[in-house]
């Protein structure tokens, strides 16, 4: 026996050697019921950062601006486990933060951080992710500065794509070179508002490697966001806005905001090359035609700040061009999905298995799907295969001269009139059966039975002035009481101190957030769809035509789009009247408009419960609530 114990120790000195081996290896992706799973550790995981160089020198110091990356991944990644990435790029890691919230990222002694915002690093790292919260230049500590969703705006985030995939260079805080070695190079950019809308313009310059993009409450252009047909939502904004997200001293980029406003065009309201610049459907730096990611949008029809009409706009972009989408569209204001109450945990395994789907090739069947899913209610959602609703059909309603609406045309001659006077809503819409000098107002019977309007209405007016110009604002009211979400206060939800928990936590970075509960108010009415336009728009975006005075024009244009349910027994109203001092800064022109009823109309997408016959008029000259309580929506920008 003794001639055996060097072959015994042999063995066992193999086995010795084999099994820290592989134990170093650690785990690797694991797939359980159509998803990965939390296998890699949260508080082990590698925390570092790179400063990734850009290909514009926006703050005009010689150099080219470096773009801050902050990097949370797996301890195991790198070459011999590579792993996707989910990106936040934002402007406000250091000013509004992020959130419900307002989450801010904390750093170490060293300069990493150490507790990243939201919950995307706490949920997708353990099941095999890296996720990069990445400093748009010129804010927090990238370089450069913010440009409005221009070129250092877009460029910037697009080198982090280019970095992740080999094409531009990184380099870490000593100046040594940094090489993404640890990533597939397959990407996905999120985030709410400025984040999300990040996202949009690095996926329509076409950019390889961004796979997927979840905009929520993004905008898709940014003259969308800051003008309606020529109406001015605000002046003087961009250089607001950039001087805000930016927390260097003011004169460091005070050049490039007197550029802004030099360029914006305030002065006519016109589409020009200022806004060009920063429009990603069709664009000088981003066109829809160059996507090549999966969308995920995500909005809601009562965001005010990023008004519906960049999410419908963007989506019927994608459809044309057949990109693969998804679709939440809630009743909300600027609000989360996470946010949505009763929505959360469906919203995290959503999400979830969309990236697994686009960015692990996990085939789960997320894509096989209804695309929509729509909120008709505060507590009610459906699915349904697009958006908007693929079966609902145009009611055209006619304005006439006794005030009612209904299908058929006034008498030839009819006419109504009212003044471009600077009115709020609230006065447009109340005591809608007196006559006002500065609205006409329509509306139609009792309705049968429930209509559902879903996509932006159409309003389609013959109008003559006696100034060059006026602005025009159209409204669709919904007159009878109900219990609706109360968007107008706080976004539409009320935050909660008790909280869940999505994803594993450290003492430096939890996972845990406060629930939210949606808000309800019981009102005579809501405000279903709005429009504005300048008349002498009425052609063409970049070039003012005023109308020659006492000559009828057509001024036909979209509203912003809705999703909204008019109930039995309520009655459609159509407001018409001149300047919405509640979202616009404009002043009343003082011009007399007068309305050729007979050749106007308003379009209604309608889901039909009832023939369009039966759609009654308003034989009782419905009066409507004369006294209202109608809160206008919490001024200033909605950050988070």
């Amino acid at each position: 026996m003794p001639q055996l114990r060097p072959a015994l120790f042999a063995v066992a000195l193999t086995l010795a050697i084999a099994t820290p081996a592989q134990a170093a290896a650690g785990p690797k992706i694991t797939v359980e019921n159509g998803r990965t799973q939390p296998v890699f550790s949260y508080a082990d995981a590698v925390r570092e950062h790179v400063y990734v160089e850009s290909t514009v020198d926006s703050d005009l110091d010689g150099a080219l601006d470096k773009v801050r990356v902050d990097i949370i991944r797996p301890k195991e990644s790198g070459p011999g486990l590579k792993v996707p990435v989910i990106i936040d790029e934002s402007p406000y890691y250091d000013n509004s933060g992020r959130g419900n919230e307002g989450e801010r990222k904390q750093y170490d002694a060293s300069g990493n951080v150490t507790k990243f915002p939201l919950f995307y690093d706490n949920y997708f790292v353990p099941r095999g992710y890296a996720v990069l919260n990445v400093d748009m230049l010129g804010t927090t500590r990238s370089d450069g500065c913010p440009d409005m969703g221009g070129k250092a705006d877009v460029l910037g985030g697009k080198a982090v794509i280019d970095w992740l995939n080999g094409r531009a260079k990184a380099f870490r805080a000593d100046g040594t070179p940094a090489v993404a070695d640890w990533t597939t190079g397959k990407a996905a950019m999120i985030g709410k508002s400025y984040d999300g809308t990040l996202a949009n313009a690095v996926a329509a310059t076409g950019v390889e490697g961004l796979k997927t993009i979840v905009p929520i409450s993004a905008i898709s252009s940014w003259y969308k966001y800051q003008r309606s047909n020529g109406v001015v939502y605000n002046y003087d904004y961009a250089s607001w806005l950039t001087n805000y997200v930016d927390t260097d001293p003011e004169a460091k980029c005070q050049a490039v905001r007197d550029r802004m406003d030099a360029e914006d065009g305030d002065d006519t309201g016109n589409y020009n090359a200022f806004w060009n610049e920063r429009d990603y459907i069709k664009g000088l730096l981003g066109d829809a035609s160059k996507v090549k990611a999966s969308v995920f949008v995500v909005h809601t029809v009562n965001d005010l700040n990023v008004r519906p009409d960049n999410f419908s706009a963007w989506w019927q972009a994608l459809a044309q061009r057949d990109v693969p989408r998804k679709i939440w569209v809630g009743q909300y204001q600027h609000v989360d999905p996470f946010d949505f109450e009763g929505r959360r945990d469906l919203w995290v395994d959503t999400l979830h298995r969309w990236f697994d789907y686009w960015l692990h090739g996990v085939r789960n069947g997320i894509t096989n799907e209804p695309r929509a899913d729509v909120q008709l209610g505060p507590t009610q959602w459906i699915t349904q295969r697009d958006w908007p609703a693929p079966y609902a059909l145009k009611a055209v309603l006619r304005p006439a001269p006794d005030g009612s609406l209904g299908l058929l045309k006034a008498p030839r001659n009819s006419t109504a009139t009212f003044t471009d006077l600077a009115l709020s809503e609230t006065e447009m819409v109340a005591d809608v059966g007196t006559a006002q000098p500065g609205r006409a107002a329509f509306t139609t019977g009792a309705l049968p039975l429930d209509l559902r309007l879903s996509g932006a209405p159409t309003a389609d007016l013959r109008v003559k002035l006696d100034k060059p110009t006026a602005n025009l604002t159209a409204l669709l009211v919904d007159f009878g009481e109900d219990t609706r979400v109360d968007w107008r206060r706080g976004q539409g939800i009320t935050t909660l101190t008790e909280e869940d928990c999505h994803g594993e936590s450290t003492a430096a970075d939890d996972a845990c957030y406060k629930k939210v509960t949606t808000n309800v108010a019981t009102r005579p009415l809501e405000i279903v769809a709005r429009g504005w336009i300048d008349v002498q728009n009425r052609d063409s975006l970049s070039q003012a035509t005023p109308l020659p005075a006492g000559t009828y024009g057509t001024v036909k244009w979209l509203t912003l789009p809705q999703d909204y349910t008019f109930r039995k027994g309520h009655r459609i109203g159509l407001v018409l009247a001149g300047t919405d001092t509640t979202y616009t800064s404009e002043e009343g022109t003082g011009a007399n408009v007068t309305v050729d009823l007979a050749r106007s109309s308003v379009a209604v997408p309608l889901v039909l419960g009832t023939p369009l016959a039966d759609v009654p008029k308003d034989l009782s000259r419905f009066r409507g609530p004369q006294q209202l309580d109608l809160p206008e929506p919490e001024p200033g920008f909605q950050f988070f």
